[in-house]
């Protein structure tokens, strides 16, 4: 019988202060708790007034632009707009019959996709389209699934990191890891369907950043290239598989934040 123990062990301290000192800090915020009682602050999204004080109306992210004082709710619906990336699966088709059965060629119930969003209708529904090399069919690779808010929006959400993977954020939270392909056109992405068996070194990478984009997850770090490659990188010390123990996921996490923060400056 085999158990799976781990000891105290001696950490590397890692100081992330520099963040809290600043005046541009975030905070995390259940409903009913007090942001400020300064009253030269404006009341924005997820905030109320009681008493004179600002308060949380939604659990979230304080969020400070000059005098206005909003809270980002950390789980939220996705709300697509114009422009955005969606990865996913498709279930059914709502055109015409003529459309559907061109659209067959190409696409099939159940197939895994990336798509950009064309315009937005009243009732909040979509209209995709992948007409374009950028988007299309995926072929091998890893899904992920992740709080939409913690995306961060970028001009562009495909990325070939150094690594050797190739990540396609979407905006929806669906999060597509696949080996970079090796002759490839100018941007391309999704459009790459390649069934070849994977390589077990690909294999590890991608298995690598997907418990990396985990654990950025679980500590609520905005998920983009940058996080996740210093993240990735931070990782290295240890097996695949220790990356989601609490200790060692707290450990890469800090790291990574106290290098984004010293980026920034």
């Amino acid at each position: 019988m085999a158990a799976d123990m781990r000891l105290p062990v001696i950490r590397k301290p890692v100081s992330l202060t520099s963040a809290f000192d600043r005046k541009d800090r975030k905070d995390l915020v259940v409903p009913g708790d007090v942001i400020t009682s300064d009253t030269g602050f404006m009341r924005g999204h997820g905030t109320y007034m009681d008493e004179e004080k600002l308060t949380a109306s939604v659990a979230g992210e304080v969020e400070r632009v000059d005098k206005l004082i909003c809270v980002k709710p950390l789980k939220t619906r996705f709300n697509g707009e114009v422009g955005d990336v969606v990865v996913g699966r498709i279930t059914e088709r709502r055109r015409s019959a003529e459309d559907e059965l061109t659209m067959r060629e190409y696409l099939q119930e159940g197939d895994l996709i990336s798509a950009e969003v064309q315009s937005v209708f009243a009732d909040g529904a979509l209209l995709l389209h992948t007409r374009s090399l950028k988007y299309g069919k995926l072929g091998q690779g890893v899904l992920v699934q992740l709080s939409p808010s913690l995306v961060k929006r970028q001009k562009t959400h495909f990325h070939n990191l150094p690594c050797g993977a190739s990540i396609i954020l979407g905006n929806n939270g669906f999060v597509w890891l696949y080996p970079t392909p090796g002759h490839q056109e100018e941007e391309a992405g999704g459009f790459y369907t390649s069934l070849e068996p994977v390589s077990l070194s690909d294999r590890e990478v991608i298995s690598r950043l997907r418990n990396c984009l985990l654990a950025l997850a679980a500590h609520k770090v905005l998920l983009y290239d940058t996080s996740v490659l210093y993240c990735y990188e931070f990782s290295q010390p240890h097996q695949v598989k220790d990356i989601l123990k609490p200790e060692v996921m707290e450990e890469i996490v800090m790291l990574t934040q106290q290098k984004l923060m010293e980026q920034e400056g």
